[in-house]
């Protein structure tokens, strides 16, 4: 075997292992892609969203709001995404971790 080649077919295998996982984000990222459509809007109201997607499942303690330049962001939780508020207005909407094998959001801090 020629020395030189032990270094190109060790980065061959490591590139091969990376891709392996690249893989398996890139279908989460499909996923919150496609489930992106599904999600709240951003600016929509509390009142909105539960006419829209009706009750959440948890409406959990809000955080910040210790100064006046941190706004209180309020979360709720529904099946297959998370919903943060500003005020009364959505900020973002976060699809959930589908299964605990899928690389995805860490669940929300309680």
């Amino acid at each position: 075997m020629n020395r030189h080649n032990h270094p190109i077919r060790l980065l061959a295998a490591v590139l091969l292992a990376a891709t392996g996982t690249a893989s398996a984000e890139t279908l989460l990222i499909q996923r919150a892609q496609h489930e992106s459509a599904a999600l709240p809007a951003r600016g929509m109201s509390m009142a909105q969203v539960e006419a829209q997607y009706g009750a959440p499942g948890e409406k959990l303690d809000p955080r910040g709001g210790q100064k006046r330049q941190w706004p209180t962001i309020n979360r709720w939780t529904y099946p297959a995404f998370t919903v943060y508020f500003e005020k009364n207005k959505v900020i973002d909407a976060v699809a959930n971790q589908a299964a605990p094998n899928e690389i995805g959001p860490k669940p929300p801090i309680r």
